[in-house]
């Protein structure tokens, strides 16, 4: 086992607990010459930061790239990288059901596979209030695989639990529903829903010290539309609108353009490059080497890369213009 596996063990109980996700990558096969063994592990956070050891800064920027990609997904995948040119000549990854081959040009000979499991928390939905839809949401939601996370009132909500939810769903009738509605609209839970008449609802929202824009995040009436009327009904339909935003909004993130990302764009890991040198596709995030020179930014798989291209723009121009 690596030396690096109790801590890293310890870390992914850490993250777990805290609900944050990430992926484990697990060097199964090397072949040498490779600095990485079967073994090394390492952990992808979403914002592309690597913890642990799963090879060199060049077959990190591969793993990162093919890591962050599957905790979108939230499908495992087993990443061959080698050298050499994929078995189609194009250069471009080759997937299979369950695999990607990617030919890394800056691998010193050695070959690795690496399994990527994305570990993704189980989506928390708080319900504050102890009406008969409340209870329903109880009941219900752990069926789905949900976390339910009952707050019987607003003192019994506390930032962290907001921070670290998919979900919030107020059916309270009215009692301390407007500080809770603005503290979860300002942690950026995904989706907040105020069971309340269409009427009810309305005044409540106007009410609240935030903008049109904020106040247009909060489902209400919650649920979708089903014709839903006994408190199990529209429970029913609230978890449907929460599966909704929850799924959608993870499917949208899944659709990514590799384009060339501006400097201002967030080290997420969700824009990738491609870099000038290798031509290898990287991903952008905070840790990313770049190089600022001309009117453009452009990314690097490693600082060699870099080093490389600023001593000679000219020769890899069409390289990076393409």
């Amino acid at each position: 086992m690596s030396p690096s596996a109790p801590p890293l063990e310890a870390r992914m109980a850490e993250l777990t607990g805290r609900h944050v996700p990430f992926v484990k990558a697990t060097v199964v096969r090397a072949r040498r010459p490779a600095s990485a063994r079967p073994g090394d592990t390492a952990l992808v956070l979403a914002d592309g930061r690597v913890e642990g050891f799963v090879g060199g800064a060049c077959a990190e920027a591969t793993v990162r790239v093919q890591a962050l990609r599957t905790l979108r997904s939230g499908e495992s995948l087993l990443l061959r990288i080698s050298p050499e040119e994929t078995a189609d000549g194009t250069g471009e990854p080759v997937v299979e059901e369950g695999a990607v081959s990617v030919a890394n040009p800056c691998l010193s000979g050695g070959e690795l596979e690496i399994f990527l499991e994305p570990l993704r928390p189980v989506p928390r939905v708080v319900v504050l209030g102890e009406s008969p839809i409340a209870r329903a949401l109880a009941a219900f939601g752990p069926v789905l695989g949900y976390e339910i996370t009952e707050a019987a009132g607003a003192d019994g909500i506390t930032p962290e639990e907001l921070a670290g939810s998919q979900a919030l769903v107020i059916a309270s009738h009215g009692r301390g529903e407007e500080p809770v509605l603005v503290s979860a609209v300002r942690a950026g839970v995904p989706y907040i829903g105020l069971v309340a008449s269409p009427r009810r609802g309305a005044a409540v929202l106007d009410a609240l010290p935030l903008g049109a824009e904020d106040r247009a995040r909060i489902h209400t009436p919650a649920g979708l539309w089903i014709g839903a009327r006994t408190p199990g009904e529209i429970a029913v339909s609230i978890l449907a609108e929460v599966i909704q935003a929850v799924r959608g909004r993870s499917a949208e993130v899944e659709v990514e353009a590799e384009v060339e990302a501006p400097p201002e764009t967030p080290g997420t890991g969700s824009v990738t490059a491609v870099d000038p040198v290798c031509g290898m596709t990287v991903s952008v995030v905070d840790s990313t080497p770049y190089d600022e020179g001309g009117d453009e930014r452009r990314w690097f798989c490693c600082a060699g890369c870099r080093a490389a291209y600023e001593k000679d723009p000219a020769r890899y121009a069409k390289a990076d213009a393409s």
